[in-house]
């Protein structure tokens, strides 16, 4: 009879060893999976950061587009008009001569 007790307990404390043994897993388990839902929140948060971020600069570069083009067209209107009056100069200097 004490062969089947001592049996029993060593059954027993294997299955109680096992059973530790996963809940301890277990927990590991539910602590990497709360580490990896806050590190996926503090991602989706960089996220939507950077997207305004990029937002913000896709704005200014819009806005630094536009102002290069009207210098751009100011510069080339600049120009047309020194040389239309370099133009009429040279034209005067030959009509003097």
């Amino acid at each position: 009879m004490t062969s089947i007790l001592d049996d029993a307990f060593k059954r027993l404390d294997g299955a109680l060893g096992l059973l530790e043994a996963s809940v301890s897993r277990r927990l590991e388990a539910d602590r990497r999976k709360g580490g990896l839902e806050t590190e996926l929140q503090l991602m989706q948060d960089d996220r939507s950061r950077l997207a305004e971020e990029l937002d913000g600069a896709l704005t200014r570069l819009q806005r630094f587009e536009v102002a290069t083009d009207d210098v751009s067209r100011r510069v080339q209107l600049a120009i047309i008009a020194v040389q239309n009056v370099l133009a009429q100069a040279g034209r005067l200097e030959h009509e003097d001569a």
